[in-house]
């Protein structure tokens, strides 16, 4: 028993001392938490390198886009070829992928030697044998008489300019082809196949690197897959990097998957302080010294013989075998990367170890065996520290896109390294844990290597071209062309015209409605007045003092809610609680039995008789008060203050919002002689000479006219462009048939038709993974306000999803981008339908004055107007193409509906008092 635990303690010392004497020896192989912290961020300085426009061309890791915008999402499916060139084989697969959200792929393969003589001879010959291979596949498996399309996994640093073209940059391994460099492999590999054009029926889809294809794999089995990494002859790491970071590449929106090249880290010498001189010597005996470093000290091309250069040195330094050496230890390539791994082994590496280090010519003691082994040991350790370094930064990367605190996310894997050394995923593994400890990392093995991956990305290429086509027919309904654009504006014009005459006024749809509105302020006038302003769910109070002279207007206002109960409810509840409203105005103002002026606005279709006569024609925007429609408002108004007996106002001026906004921007702009609404609703009013309205008596003088052209197109005459969505939101509405071309452009409509849009996409399985959720289904949910989020420049896809999900929307980057266009084409058309209207009208008054040049100013208001980030411009410029020889101003209003009123009230005094003089 003694000499049992003698024996124990021998070979535990002697194993102690081996150790000691290589750590010793390779000390500065050995890489310290604080070393690859460092090392992790120089390699995210890199990284951001090499996605700069003005840095990529000097940056060492060169960040390749791949054109690879989306991860399978389960609905991929049909027969794919595959073909994998870049390693010791080559690989012709064929893949059948199922539907029905099954995730199934089966798979039939062969592999095809590469031999040196092919893969270091002439480029044309290459292609033409990897085509030969391709067709020989093709007979073998019975697919001649197939149109597939096909993915080629191509292992090499490519510049891409879209999916299906690569130019080669560099051979890397032992591949050196005559000819290829600097052109486009995709190119080289469809004119081999023209001597087969008989057989072959193929289209490349895609280009893919082994890396993108590795990540792609995996991503078919779990979505969190979004890197993808590979330890094997070479390496390389790939990820999805935000479009708003990779200035190579037009356009912002999306992700993009970013081939790293990271085997080139350090080429510029950002790692001369970790290299060593064994790193230097094998450098020199390569095939391209001075290039790809940090893949020379990972990857399994090189371990063995790093191990080879370090074991040769600790021979001649009498530190091993006596300080013998044998012929074949100074044989290049003689200890191989599948021994690293074998003499690393658990149980069995010490007795591996003896035999690869006899099969060497070398006799080893149990010593040396012991000392070997650790050599592995720090090599290969060292191999999966930088790996881990650079993944870590990689990851970190991610999370910061993602502006999380916390990353979940898995990482595909591949590669000989990773797969066969026993050790080395759980050393990989531990270490990245412990460098970035804020990231939930899931090490997923890729399974059936990048060819399936390259069939996975042929499989998304065609998925996402199929949808593509469906969700641009979609969009392509809003699409106005100039043509139709103009026709819209004629058609307006022609529908003025109806609406001014006698004859014509009953069956028009835009009604031209007298506001009697006769003058604009001209300053002089002065006063307080009060205004209402009733035209949403929101009441306004308003006390209004004008002072003469300087133009200068102060407001106070109270803002009170109408409930859905009295919208909706009788026209005596309306008015009463109107009156409640203003009484309590009143007293919070000290107001009490003061005999105030008072301007109404009103902003529903009225028929004036006189400016304080207003006869209401229908509600609109969700008002159903009965007993209204036909009426006088001003007089319903007067009958319920009267009881309330409280107090008497002076209704000088029933005004709609429209009327309001020209007279607010008409008192800073003499030139103001249009309003616009761009909200809630949508309407226009202007100036019209007497002598064209045939609904009033007298020709002398102007007199605005509220035009209501919601109405337009409610005889038909926009069928054309209108589309299954516009029809579903107007069947949906409370006034079905009505007010059609304010359904196309108000922002109460814009958000529902874009729902209506989302619902559609989503039942043909273009969105949110074909579940429409319970909220989507609800209506009125998305509000116009999301649009105008949405559409926002300066938001990130990032926070779109967050909006949508605000919605119930569980959504990839892919839906937020398709949502973003949505919302776009809607918002679009909107603009341009306001703009062709307004063309038409600023026309007909450069006309109307014979006018060869016409300089106008448009007072404009409205949420949709304001807040949208591209309506305003649209807008302009449809008026600027429609109207080209008017000279169109746009005017902000300040509180055209309040402020306005006020104005208009002191413009009827004012025009009453000289009527009275005269």
């Amino acid at each position: 028993m003694f000499a049992v635990h003698l024996m124990a303690f021998y070979f535990t010392k002697l194993k102690e001392d081996q150790i000691k004497k290589v750590d010793r020896f390779l000390y500065h192989m050995r890489l310290s938490d604080e070393t690859l912290l460092d090392i992790m961020a120089r390699f995210q300085a890199e990284m951001q390198k090499g996605l700069g426009k003005d840095t990529n061309p000097t940056a060492s890791v060169k960040m390749l886009p791949t054109f690879v915008r989306a991860i399978p999402d389960g609905s991929e499916n049909g027969e794919f070829l595959s073909l994998d060139l870049g390693g010791s084989k080559f690989r012709v697969l064929k893949v059948q992928v199922s539907e029905e959200g099954k995730r199934n792929v089966q798979m039939e393969s062969q592999f095809y030697p590469t031999p040196n003589e092919i893969i270091r001879g002439n480029g044309t010959e290459l292609f033409e044998y990897v085509a030969d291979c391709l067709a020989d596949f093709m007979k073998t498996k019975e697919l001649m008489q197939k149109k597939l399309p096909l993915g080629l996994t191509f292992s090499f640093p490519c510049k891409q300019t879209k999916l299906e073209e690569g130019v080669l940059l560099s051979w890397t391994k032992k591949f050196k082809a005559r000819g290829v460099q600097g052109t486009d492999v995709v190119s080289s590999l469809t004119n081999a196949m023209r001597k087969h054009k008989q057989d072959l029926d193929v289209d490349i889809l895609a280009l893919v690197n082994d890396t993108v294809g590795t990540m792609m794999t995996c991503a078919y089995d779990d979505p969190y897959c979004e890197v993808g990494v590979i330890i094997g002859t070479g390496t390389n790491a790939c990820y999805m990097e935000d479009m708003s970071n990779i200035e190579l590449v037009e356009g912002d929106e999306g992700r993009m998957c970013i081939n790293t090249e990271w085997g080139a880290f350090g080429d510029d010498g950002a790692l001369e302080d970790i290299r060593t001189e064994f790193d230097q010597e094998l450098d020199l005996g390569s095939l391209n010294p001075g290039k790809q470093l940090f893949e020379k000290m990972i990857s399994g091309l090189y371990l063995g013989e790093l191990v080879r250069l370090i074991l040769l040195k600790m021979a001649k330094a009498g530190l091993l075998f006596g300080g013998e050496k044998s012929s074949a230890l100074h044989i290049k390539g003689k200890i191989e990367t599948r021994h690293v791994a074998a003499m690393e082994k658990y149980k069995e590496g010490l007795a591996n170890t003896r035999e690869i280090l006899t099969d060497l010519g070398l006799e080893p003691s149990e010593a040396d065996c012991i000392a070997v082994q650790h050599v592995c040991t720090i090599v290969s350790f060292r191999s999966a520290n930088l790996c881990a370094a650079a993944l870590a930064a990689i990851l970190t990367r991610l999370r910061e896109n993602k502006k999380l605190v916390r990353l979940r996310t898995t990482v595909g894997m591949d590669g000989t390294l990773y797969k066969i050394h026993p050790q080395y995923p759980k050393r990989l593994h531990k270490v990245v844990r412990k460098l970035v400890p804020n990231c939930d990392v899931r090490f997923l093995l890729s399974e059936s290597g990048s060819t399936k991956g390259a069939a996975m990305v042929t499989a998304v290429a065609s998925r996402v071209q199929a949808q593509r086509k469906q969700i641009d027919k979609v969009l392509a309904l809003f699409q106005l062309t100039r043509e139709q654009l103009v026709g819209i504006r004629d058609k307006m014009r022609v529908e003025f015209e109806y609406g001014l005459k006698r004859d014509t006024h009953p069956l028009a749809t835009v009604k031209m409605l007298p506001t009697y509105v006769c003058g604009m302020p001209d300053g002089t006038e002065k006063g307080k007045f009060l205004a209402l302003d009733l035209g949403g769910t929101n009441f306004r109070v308003l006390l209004v003092k004008i002072r003469s002279g300087r133009r200068s207007v102060r407001m106070y206002n109270k803002i009170f809610t109408i409930p859905l109960e009295i919208m909706q409810g009788t026209g005596e509840e309306l008015f009463d609680h109107i009156v409640q409203c203003i009484a309590d105005f009143l007293d919070y103002m000290g107001l009490k039995g003061a005999q105030l002026p008072l301007g109404f606005t009103f902003s529903f279709p009225c028929r004036q008789a006189s400016i304080d006569k207003g006869t209401l024609i229908e509600w609109t925007k969700g008002f159903k008060a009965t007993d209204c429609e036909g009426e006088d408002v001003v007089d319903m108004l007067r009958e319920a203050i009267k009881r309330r007996n409280e107090f008497d106002l002076d209704i000088v001026a029933v005004v709609n919002d429209t009327v309001g906004t020209m007279m607010t921007c008409g008192y800073e702009d003499r030139n103001c002689e249009v309003g616009l609404i761009a909200g809630t609703g949508s309407n226009m009013c202007y100036m019209e000479e007497m002598r064209n309205i045939e609904l009033v008596e007298g020709d002398e003088g102007k007199m605005c006219i509220n035009t209501e052209w919601g109405g337009f197109g409610d005889n038909g005459c926009l069928d054309d462009i209108r589309t299954q969505y516009d029809k579903e939101v107007d069947e949906g509405s409370l006034n079905p048939g009505k007010q059609r071309y304010e359904k196309m452009t108000s922002g109460m409509y814009l958000g529902e038709i874009v729902r209506q849009i989302l619902i559609d996409l989503t039942k043909q399985g273009l969105l949110f993974r074909g579940q429409i959720s319970e909220r989507l289904r609800t209506r009125g949910i998305f509000e116009t306000k999301f649009l105008s989020q949405i559409e926002s420049d300066r938001l990130a896809l990032l926070q779109v999803r967050k909006i949508l999900q605000q919605l119930g929307l569980d959504s990839t980057c892919e839906d937020s981008i398709v949502v973003k266009e949505v919302c776009g084409a809607v918002s679009r058309r909107a603009a341009e339908l306001y703009g062709a209207g307004l063309a038409a009208i600023v026309e007909k008054r450069r006309e109307d004055q014979g006018f060869e040049h016409l300089k106008i100013t448009v007072g404009v208001d409205g949420t949709l107007y304001k807040l949208h980030p591209h309506f305003s411009r649209i807008l302009q410029e449809t008026v600027k193409e429609l109207a080209p020889r008017c000279d169109v101003t746009f005017m902000l209003s300040e509180d055209g509906s309040g402020k306005g009123a006020a104005l208009i009230t002191a413009v009827a005094k004012r025009l009453q008092q000289a009527r009275r003089e005269n």
